[in-house]
């Protein structure tokens, strides 16, 4: 040890500058030296490990093997990696054993024999190592099918894919790796899904489609594939994940279901489902709604004595008891119905019990039976009538089929109220046929273009919702007069003011030049304007502030309204969202939101301050200096 120790100032200059932890042993495995790497990864002070045995720095349970090998590597004394092809542990002072590296460079000095270990605490490497290999695991055991493709290489080949994927696709890992997978549509390449597959490839975006796909036995299933890039260091994209799902079993139950709601809907008879205990309604056909005169939603808040005058509720449970006790599988009787408009139809009923998921139910199939009964000629000029109209509703509903399975789904419910204004409106005008009623024609005009606005306000909001989703927004960053924009939104929220209500104009703002998206603003501000009309009480005041300051530009709703509930402030601008003392008056629920999607794209931002039954204060920030990439 005082061989070396002559050497200590050589050593420790050169073993400073090494990131490894050195440690010098002799031949009685004694520790003679060691660097500051060495001492800080196994917690030691300086000169606290010299004239140690090495056994101090391994787990006890190594000792003895570690001895034997010791013995070996002396006689042969060549340079080589400690325990290679094993897992090897040092133990820190505190008792912690973690993995490490060691390479053994032997070496003399003086006549004395010395071994060197280069020695690297793995610690991170091997926890690296573990959930790589823990993910890997996994995605091989996915239930899914999970397939890797190289985007930098031509033709995107699969350089992945699991043991579901080849068990799905019925292709050997051999027959997979290396090519695209447009191989599994053979020659069915005029799918929807492709194309925009295709596409999000080339704008590296994620997917999710459904495409048909072939099995290797040449069988058909339908694959919900859903692909996600995966980018490099470089910030390319050098990988895409797909992921693949046999929905053959949902897609088939799909159009099954479709088949069996087509007939529900499309049949002339009427079909209700309600419930075994409460007796509510719980769906109807349209064949339904169209004899009895009431809407789904006044139904389904309804149950069949409701609509049986001849029974009351004891009355109807003691006829239905028979199938509840599974007695008759099939009950048939007959009785009368009564319309929403109190007339009344003689109806043959078929009942019987059948499920809904997991839920017994009732359904009854209804035939009108008025012409069996012969009933008088007045009755039959009524059913006449109502067929005419039926045929006319029908005809009218097939001219719109496409739209209403697009969109009347969704907004049915919001163009009702106007529709009906607007056809009351309509029907009113061609009774105002003197010059002295121009006055109510005006009126009735006034109503039918408030409404029609207000259905226009609708459809724009949705279709802005579409373009926000699919990022096809365009803005035009232009400068433009704020009076320009705060005159025509003024102009037109006019015609919407209730009794009493008026706008303040906001003040000096006729030498104002914005630098923004000139529709985004109108389309803001109409927006804030028209909630503040809409949620304010007659006789009340909209103020409209401009504030500029330094660095951004202000613009204030404030309104004198019902307000926002305090603990529902937070969800106001979710999409659909309607505060609880909003539900009764008409809206959609995304207009501020669009709003609010619309302002931060733009770098402008959107906030609001209320309280309720006192009123709402809504803020539009917009930069003086805007930036927009």
């Amino acid at each position: 040890m005082q061989v070396f120790q002559k050497n200590s100032n050589i050593f420790n200059l050169l073993s400073e500058g090494v990131s490894e932890g050195i440690i010098v042993v002799n031949a009685e495995q004694l520790i003679v030296a060691t660097n500051s790497a060495a001492r800080e990864m196994f917690g030691y002070d300086t000169d606290e490990l010299e004239g140690k045995p090495l056994d101090t720095l391994i787990p006890s349970k190594y000792h003895h093997a570690h001895k034997s090998h010791a013995n070996r590597f002396i006689k042969k004394s060549e340079k080589r990696q400690m325990a290679l092809g094993r897992d090897l542990s040092g133990v820190r002072k505190n008792g912690e054993e973690f993995p490490v590296e060691a390479g053994l460079n032997p070496f003399e000095l003086y006549g004395n024999s010395y071994v060197m270990a280069l020695v690297i605490d793995i610690t991170d490497r091997k926890a690296i190592q573990e959930e790589l290999t823990m993910k890997s695991e996994a995605l091989e055991h996915a239930v899914n099918g999970i397939t890797i493709t190289d985007a930098l290489q031509q033709d995107n080949p699969v350089v992945y894919s699991n043991a579901s994927f080849a068990e799905l696709t019925g292709f050997s890992n051999a027959e997979i790796i290396g090519k695209n997978l447009r191989f599994l549509q053979r020659d069915d390449r005029e799918q929807a899904g492709i194309v925009e597959m295709r596409n999000a490839i080339q704008e590296g975006r994620s997917c999710e489609v459904e495409l048909r796909n072939y099995r290797k036995d040449g069988s058909m299933f339908w694959n919900e594939i859903s692909i996600t890039p995966i980018k490099n260091e470089a910030g390319e994209i050098s990988h895409f994940i797909g992921i693949q799902d046999d929905i053959t079993n949902r897609k088939n139950s799909e159009r099954e279901r479709n088949h069996w709601s087509k007939i529900f809907d499309e049949s002339f008879n009427e079909i209700f489902v309600f419930d075994t205990l409460s007796l509510q309604f719980i769906n109807v056909n349209q064949g339904a709604l169209t004899n009895i005169g009431y809407s789904l939603e006044e139904l389904l808040q309804l149950t069949p004595v409701d609509i049986k005058p001849n029974y009351t509720e004891v009355e109807f449970r003691k006829t239905i008891a028979p199938l509840l006790e599974k007695t008759d599988r099939k009950i048939q009787f007959e009785t009368v119905h009564q319309r929403k408009d109190g007339s009344m139809y003689p109806v043959e009923v078929h009942l019987q019990m059948s499920t809904l998921g997991e839920k017994e139910v009732f359904l009854a199939i209804i035939l009108d039976i008025t012409e069996r009964y012969n009933y008088t000629e007045k009755l039959e000029k009524q059913v006449k009538a109502r067929t005419k109209q039926l045929t006319e509703a029908l005809a009218k509903e097939k001219e719109l089929n496409e739209l209403k399975t697009r969109f009347l789904s969704l907004v049915s419910h919001e163009f009702k109220t106007p529709l009906s204004s607007i056809l009351t409106s309509i029907t009113l005008l061609g009774k105002y046929t003197q010059t002295e009623q121009q006055e109510k024609r005006d009126k009735h005009v006034t109503t039918i273009k408030n409404k029609v606005k207000y259905l226009d306000t609708i459809l724009n909001d949705f279709l802005s919702v579409e373009r926000l989703e699919s990022g096809k927004v365009n803005y035009k960053i232009e400068r433009f007069p704020l009076s320009k924009i705060v005159n025509e939104v003024v102009y037109n929220s006019n015609m919407l003011l209730k009794a009493g209500q008026k706008i303040q104009y906001p003040e000096n703002i006729n030498d104002l030049i914005v630098k923004f998206d000139e529709k985004t603003l109108e389309l803001v501000l109409s927006n804030l304007i028209h909630n503040a009309i809409k949620y304010s009480p007659e006789d009340s005041v909209i103020n409209l502030l401009v504030e500029k300051g330094d660095i951004t530009l202000v613009l204030k709703v404030i309104d004198e309204g019902i307000g926002i509930p305090e603990k529902e402030q937070k969800h106001i601008f979710n999409r659909y969202f309607r505060a609880e003392n909003a539900l009764l008056t008409q809206g959609t629920g995304i207009g501020l939101n669009i709003a609010k999607q619309h302002l931060e794209n733009l770098g402008a931002s959107l906030e609001f301050s209320s309280t309720e039954n006192k009123g709402s204060t809504f803020a539009v920030h917009i930069p003086l200096e805007l930036n927009i990439a």
